[in-house]
This record gives structure tokens, C-alpha cells and sequence, in this order.
């Protein structure tokens, strides 16, 4: 019979956290741009009070334990609290992505079955129109005062600061099965319904451990943290745990994310580390460049969601800005690399360097991956043999929420991307499973061909894509948009390609547009332009 320990059975919950923050760290700031246009300043002792007085709002409202409560949010203090009040009493918070298609959004709040909704005042045309095909959601909350409340509202209307108020804080944190659901985010729905992924405490609590590490996110108390990444694209990628966890101050940016905003921010409040997606640095970067402005605290970000053109990490690190290039999926909390290089890698050549710092990295502690080929067979960690990539881990989805059926192969869950891994460990996506271009029986890395693309001076956003071939079965196509003002052909763009790619990687034809479809995450939406160029005739056909 195995000898026990004789430890303390302390479950690990989310309510800890804030309170490890209330209690150790409870003068530092948490600053939030409102909607309602100001500033607002508090510290963690003042939100893990609110966030008290909102479990028992809650309670006084009948909402039940494991019951779901919806949050159509920016990035704000007010959404910091529901986070902790909502899964600190036992409940499920479940944030929803307001820039899904309306139809999306009254699927989801119908299949996570929630009880109440809280909305930013931003949303409330949104809220107006699917009010009535959400039959289930007995109230739903404004995230404001009396004095902002709208005057006029199509659906009845909670004040959220009324109900705040109304309470008088004397409430304990009641302690919970360490495995119980703690929030729920759906998947961005580009293939069909959003599908579920309920996290649970001890796995966001784990999560939030393993991403401050040093060699994951690197988050520390001596940070002032401004989390780009919504609140509503998988938590944040934790940040809103991991960050009280260590006690940092945290910085909110509301629904201000263009450059000239973000950069007053990052000025005003001392930011130090970031993180969002290569669409917002984007905006950024551009403004910077534009104004030819630097930055006197911001030394760091993680970037993530898709691959980090190489351009724009040389871009920030000329900004004395480091890049972390980070993957993880909804399925998996979110995160699972993070690129840092080793010790033996700080003697070499910057080209060197930065061409590890392009792959997405290693796993951080509690993650394990593989590649596989087309018959679950494990290829080598060689850095050239590439295969769908699988993951296991402690806070990666077993099966989806109200899903009788589980995804996993043998246990671990299939990613949908197409990866290498080399002998060090350094995992680099090539593809996601249906972007991958399969040419005469081999494949061509999409996001490779965009990486080139996008370094061209004259290249605002590139996306690459299969088309038809009567020869080779399909052959890339580059749609590109271009900079403003900036003019480039066809012959310039795929001269550009010469020697830095095999010439049959080489795409066939470029088309010029003047938009790229984004999903509601940020990323390019290549479903739709494959539907768009469905009939495209490439020049070799």
C-alpha cells in the first residue's frame, strides 16, 4: 500500500487568488479606460471587496451554484470583478466574444444556458437584438452607474453599480471542490457551431502558475501589465489570474485599442509587458513609426493568435521592445509555448537568435506534445519532419462542454496544426491542418509564404491560399493588401521571394485587395477568402 503525505488538503480555487492579492499586494493600482470615458483608479484590496459584494449581489438575484453567467465586456475592473465573484462563488463565468455575428452570440448564450448577462454600455444595441432569442437569460446587467444608465433601453435593465451597493461585503469565499467549473470560453466558431471549452479551478489555477514562470510569460510583481488580448479571447491568455497572482499592476485599455490610444497608455501608466495579437502591434507599430515616437518603459510582449511575422518582431526589438512568440488554442486555457532562448544560445549570432525566437517555442511546465504522421505513427524531433501536433496536459479540455463525445486519440488532443519540433525541443507551426497547401503530394507552409510576404516594404497584411491545379492539385496564392500610398506589382512581389524560399514554394499569382477578412479573434479568415478565389485561375493552369 503507497504511503500518503500528510500535507494539507487546501483545494486550489480562484478566489484564492484574489485574495493572496487583497492581502499581500492590496495597495497596488489597477487603472481601467471606462466606457464611460474617463480613468478609473482602485487597488486589489478595493476589487476583491467588490468582487465580494457581487457574489452576494448574485446570491440575492437566486443565481445557483454551477449556474452560467454571461459577460458581453472590455477590458475593465468591472470585468475583473465578475471574473472572481462569479467563479469565487461557485458559479461558471462565461465570457462571451461581442464580435462574433449576432446569430453566434444568441447560439452560444442559449447552449451555455445563462442565467444573467453583463454588458458593457458599448454592446447595448447588440443586447437589444438578441434579448428576445435568449429566452432562458432572466437579466441582464449594464456595467455602469445610474447616471450613465441609458434612458431608453428596448429590454429591462440591471444597474450594475446598484447592485454592488446594495451589499455590504460581509461575505466568505466558500471553499469548493478544486475540480469544479469555474468559467467557460467558446471557440471562434470558423467551422461550424462555437464548441465550449469549461475550464475548472484547479486547472486555471495551475495555468496561472505555470504562465508566470520566468521562461513562460515572465510575470512578476515589479510589472505594470496591460493586457491587449481580450478579456473575452480565452481569458485574457489568464493574464487576469496570473497577474494578481504575482501581484503586478494591471493596466486596462477598454475598448481604446488603436495605436495612438494604446501608446497614451503605455506612456501615461509606466507599462512594462504586454500581450495581443500581430493585428493590434500592427496599429501600434504604425503610429510609433509614424511619429517617430519611442517607448520609456514598455520593454516586452507576447505575442500570439498567429504566427509573429519576422518584420515585426525586428520592428519592436529596434523599439527595444522584446518579442515572446507564444501558442495555445482555446482547448487549452490558453497557453502552451512560450519562445525563449536557452543559456547556450546567448553567445550566438543575432541571426541565429532570432531564427530560434521565430518558432513558437517550448512547452512550459505541464504540457507535453508529439507529432504524428497520417497514421498517428510519432515522427522525430528533427525540426524537419512535420506532422499534426497533439498536446496533454492538466489544463487542456478532456472533452467539450455538453458534448457526450470526447476529442482526444489515445489521450491526447489533436490540435488541428501542423507543427516540427527540433532536438531542442522548439516547436514551430507550419500550418494549421486545413491551411496547409499540398502541392504535387508535398506540402507548403502558408504561414512561411506570408512570413516573406509581410516583410516587403510595400505589404500591409498578407494571406496565403491553396488553389486548384489541373496539374499539381492545388498552388499557392498570395492575396495581398497593401500600405496606403504604396504602390508594388505582381513581378516585384514574387521576385521578392526569390532565395528565401524553394522556388516551388514560389506562389503562382498574387491578388491585390483592398480588405482582408479578420475572425473575431483577430486572425485572417482564410475560409472565406478560399471562397472567394474558389473559381481564381492561376496563370500556370
Amino acid at each position: 500500500m503507497a504511503l500518503m503525505g500528510q500535507m494539507m488538503g487546501v483545494p486550489l480555487l480562484i478566489s484564492s487568488i484574489i485574495r493572496h492579492a487583497a492581502r499581500y499586494y492590496g495597495d497596488t493600482e489597477i487603472v481601467s479606460r471606462r466606457t464611460e470615458g474617463d480613468l478609473h483608479r482602485y487597488n486589489y484590496r478595493e476589487c476583491e471587496l467588490r468582487a465580494r459584494k457581487l457574489a452576494q449581489a448574485l446570491g440575492a438575484l437566486g443565481v445557483q451554484p454551477g449556474e452560467r453567467v454571461g459577460t458581453l465586456a472590455w477590458n475593465g475592473y468591472r470585468h475583473l470583478e465578475i471574473y472572481y465573484g462569479v467563479s469565487g462563488m461557485g458559479s461558471v463565468c462565461h465570457t462571451i466574444n461581442p464580435r462574433l455575428f449576432p446569430e453566434q452570440i444568441a447560439y452560444i448564450v442559449n447552449h451555455a444556458e445563462d442565467g444573467y448577462i453583463f454588458f458593457d454600455l458599448t454592446f447595448l444595441p447588440l443586447v437589444e437584438g438578441i434579448a428576445q432569442h435568449c429566452p432562458k437569460v432572466r437579466g441582464w446587467v449594464a456595467m455602469t452607474d445610474r447616471a450613465h444608465m441609458p434612458e431608453q433601453a428596448k429590454v429591462p435593465l440591471l444597474c450594475y453599480e446598484e447592485l454592488i451597493e446594495a451589499q455590504d461585503g460581509n461575505y466568505a469565499w466558500p471553499e469548493l471542490d478544486e475540480n469544479t467549473a469555474s468559467s467557460l470560453c467558446y471557440t471562434s466558431g470558423t467551422t461550424g457551431n462555437p464548441k465550449g471549452a469549461l475550464y475548472s479551478h484547479r486547472s486555471t489555477v495551475l495555468h496561472s502558475y505555470a504562465s508566470a514562470l520566468p521562461d513562460a510569460l515572465g510575470c512578476s510583481a515589479k510589472d505594470v501589465i496591460l493586457p491587449v488580448v481580450p478579456m473575452f479571447h480565452v481569458n485574457a491568455w489568464g493574464l487576469p489570474y496570473s497577474v494578481p497572482l504575482v501581484g503586478a499592476k494591471l493596466v486596462f485599455p477598454g475598448a481604446k485599442l488603436d495605436g495612438a490610444s494604446l501608446y497614451e497608455l503605455f506612456e501615461q501608466e509606466g507599462v512594462t509587458f504586454s500581450a495581443g495579437v500581430p493585428t493590434v502591434w500592427l496599429g501600434l507599430l504604425q503610429h510609433v513609426q509614424a511619429n517617430e515616437l519611442r517607448f520609456s518603459s514598455f520593454r516586452r510582449t507576447v505575442i500570439g493568435g498567429s504566427a509573429v511575422p519576422p518584420a515585426m518582431m525586428t520592428a519592436l526589438r529596434a523599439l527595444g521592445v522584446e518579442v515572446i512568440h507564444a501558442w495555445g488554442m482555446t482547448e487549452m486555457s490558453p497557453l502552451g509555448t512560450s519562445c525563449k532562448l536557452l543559456a547556450r544560445h546567448q553567445d550566438l549570432p543575432e541571426e541565429e537568435q532570432q531564427k530560434i525566437l521565430e518558432k513558437q517555442g517550448r512547452v512550459i511546465y505541464g504540457v507535453d506534445m508529439k507529432i504524428v504522421d497520417g497514421e498517428g505513427k510519432e515522427l522525430p524531433w528533427d525540426g524537419k519532419a512535420f506532422g499534426d501536433l497533439l498536446v496533454r496536459g492538466p489544463w487542456i479540455i478532456d472533452r467539450y462542454f455538453r458534448s457526450d463525445q470526447s476529442p482526444l486519440v489515445d489521450g491526447w488532443f489533436p490540435t488541428g496544426d501542423v507543427a516540427t519540433i527540433d532536438a531542442e525541443g522548439y516547436m514551430q507551426i507550419t500550418d494549421r491542418s486545413k491551411d496547409v497547401i499540398k502541392s504535387g503530394g508535398e506540402w507548403i507552409s502558408s504561414i512561411d509564404i506570408e512570413n516573406v510576404a509581410a516583410a516587403h516594404p510595400a505589404v500591409h497584411m498578407a494571406a496565403c491560399i491553396s488553389v486548384q491545379h489541373p496539374k499539381w492539385d492545388e498552388r499557392p496564392l498570395l492575396v495581398v493588401m497593401k500600405k496606403p500610398g504604396v504602390e508594388v506589382s505582381r513581378e516585384d512581389l514574387l521576385a521578392f521571394f526569390e532565395g528565401k524560399v524553394a522556388k516551388w514554394w514560389i506562389p503562382d499569382d498574387v491578388a491585390f485587395v483592398t480588405d482582408i477578412p479578420l475572425t473575431a479573434t483577430g486572425k485572417m479568415q482564410k475560409l472565406k477568402l478560399r471562397e472567394q478565389f474558389k473559381d481564381y485561375r492561376l496563370p500556370s493552369a
